[in-house]
């Protein structure tokens, strides 16, 4: 067998230079540590998903000019990294390029292409046909491409009836919750189906919406997990001969070097990087795909609005992990209807996270308003639209503060919320990057409890965790009070959203048929909220975005 490094590495969308950077300095590594093959991610030249930029023959041809250059690099190693290749015709071909010798010595094409949920390939490529199936000094080894390994009885299990010895996958696979055990178990019985070694190599890192979460691996031929990476970050897994063939030093503990961004795997279990709990694999995406979406777009500072609830405190310790504290500033902008409690919070998790504090009473503004609309509104009583004004007044001093002074403002709206449009346009859903856009308000409970249990001292204010939800819009005003228990309301949306269930369906499962109705018909009043919302961070099986296209005019009302 072969000695054989797995580059999980972070590349960016259309940043042809530096991911061939990146390609080049993860070989060097590799070789230093005497691998004798490196292995990189889907599409890891041009980044995935590369879209709409596949439409344009330039950047296509682009990538594999910087594919070229990347190969007169290449000696005393070799290396399988993805591109985008094309042929005579104008067909492009999402392809895994193997490189030796200063030069490309084969290319594969991807056979199967995902067309559903965030997954658009069939709309640009064109599947392959050539088996995948190469030698390399000795060992026969077949390459294939993330969907290729997920379809029963594709092309896996043609490349190890050609004689295949070891299966190399390279895979750009999006995160969601659990998605590492899914992928984890179809990966043990490909594996044991075709009597293979598996080696799996993932992306890692943030590209708009989406977080690729890594956790490359080895699985033995009885669907054993010899060695694995860790989730959520960059990581050179170096796997030794030995690993293949099951020996281990006798009597070696097991090994999880945190601290390393190289590991050598030397038998079974001996690096295999452990399992995240849910909360915790969450949390990291979070601080993964919103650092990765500021940086990779030019911005070093966030702001948010601080308001003393628990949307924004979790968002709060997202961006402080994510950014470090100098970098965030809040800003708290308190109306006539702002409980002086609700300050106090706002100002003790500053104090807690060491961020900036910006106080911006927002008292005068809104009299200004009122009264300058008294004459149109007069002998018509309260309602949301007053409410809104005060979202809306708040959305343009964010907007402000972030033209003023630069810096990303990072919505703190969450899932439940945008459901079923329990936000204002042009007010909390002003901002450039939605953190907690996929997270039900449930489980924002959930994470912000995770983050306290991580810190000496707990960040987020018991208080803040024990009040009851409420925008403060008006006197005495509670979330629940217009859209139920948080616990009823993300069961049904759970349902309807993410498993497509009926009404009848979610009744019958015993929720109560008044809310069912009146929450699925928020949900599909609200769709033109949502199509104006900012992205932000999948961490479901259904996002709002890619994975959810309802129609904004629509009158199918069951």
């Amino acid at each position: 067998m072969l000695k054989i490094a797995l580059a999980q590495i972070n590349p960016t969308v259309g940043d042809l230079a530096g991911n061939t950077r990146k390609i080049l300095e993860y070989t060097a590594q590799a070789q230093k540590a005497g691998a004798e093959l490196v292995v990189f991610p889907e599409l890891a030249v041009c980044g995935y998903p590369p879209e709409d930029l596949l439409l344009k023959k330039h950047f296509v041809a682009d990538n594999i000019k910087a594919l070229d250059a990347l190969a007169k690099k290449i000696h005393g190693i070799s290396i399988i990294a993805g591109f985008v290749d094309s042929d005579a015709g104008g067909k492009i071909y999402n392809a895994a390029a193997i490189i030796s010798d200063g030069k490309l010595q084969e290319v594969y094409y991807k056979q199967e292409l995902p067309n559903y949920g965030v997954f658009d390939e069939k709309r640009y490529f064109s599947p392959g046909k050539i088996s995948g199936v190469l030698d390399l000094k000795g060992v026969k080894i077949g390459v294939n491409i993330c969907e290729d390994i997920w379809i029963d009885g594709a092309v896996y299990r043609e490349q190890a009836r050609s004689g295949a010895q070891v299966l190399i996958n390279i895979s750009s696979s999006p995160y969601h919750a659990g998605k590492l055990l899914a992928r984890q178990e179809l990966l043990m019985r490909r594996a044991k189906e075709t009597k293979k070694h598996l080696v799996y190599v993932n992306a890692i890192g943030g590209q708009d919406e989406l977080v690729f979460d890594g956790g490359s691996m080895v699985i033995s031929p009885d669907g054993v997990v010899l060695a694995r990476a860790r989730q959520f970050e960059e990581q050179l897994l170096i796997v030794s001969k030995d690993c293949f063939v099951g020996k281990r030093e006798i009597n070696r503990p097991p090994r999880n070097d945190t601290n390393l961004t190289t590991n050598e795997a030397i038998g079974p279990f001996d690096t295999i990087a452990p399992l995240l709990d849910e909360s915790e694999e969450i949390y990291k995406a979070l601080v993964l795909g919103t650092r990765d979406y500021a940086a990779k777009n030019g911005f070093k500072k966030v702001a948010l609005g601080l308001s003393g609830g628990v949307d924004s405190a979790l968002v709060a310790c997202i961006a402080c992990d994510a950014f470090g504290p100098g970098n965030v500033t809040a800003i708290s902008m308190p109306s006539p209807f702002t409980a002086k409690a609700t300050r106090q919070d706002a100002r003790q998790l500053a104090k807690n996270l060491k961020i900036e504090l910006k106080e911006i009473p927002i008292k005068q503004v809104y009299s200004s308003y009122i009264k300058t609309l008294a004459p149109y509104f007069a002998n018509l009583s309260p309602d949301t639209t007053e409410e809104n004004i005060q979202a809306r007044i708040r959305g343009n001093i964010l907007m402000a503060m972030s033209n003023k002074f630069g810096g990303l403002i990072l919505t703190t709206g969450n899932k439940s919320e945008m459901a079923v449009g329990y936000c204002t346009l042009y007010g909390d859903m002003s901002g450039g990057y939605a953190v907690i856009k996929d997270v039900f308000k449930t489980k924002v409970y959930e994470l912000a409890r995770f983050r306290n249990s991580k810190s000496k001292d707990p960040l987020i204010p018991k208080s803040i965790l024990l009040r009851a939800p409420s925008a403060e819009l008006r006197l005495n005003q509670t979330d629940e009070e217009a859209l139920g228990a948080y616990d009823d309301l993300d069961k049904i949306l759970s349902a309807y959203i993410e498993n497509h269930a009926s009404p009848q369906d979610i009744v019958a499962s015993g929720m109560d048929a008044k809310l069912v109705s009146r929450t699925i018909r928020l949900v599909d009043m609200n769709e033109y909220k949502r199509r104006q919302a900012p992205p932000g961070v999948k961490i479901t099986p259904c996002a709002f975005g890619k994975d959810w296209r309802l129609p904004i005019t629509n009158r199918y009302k069951e």
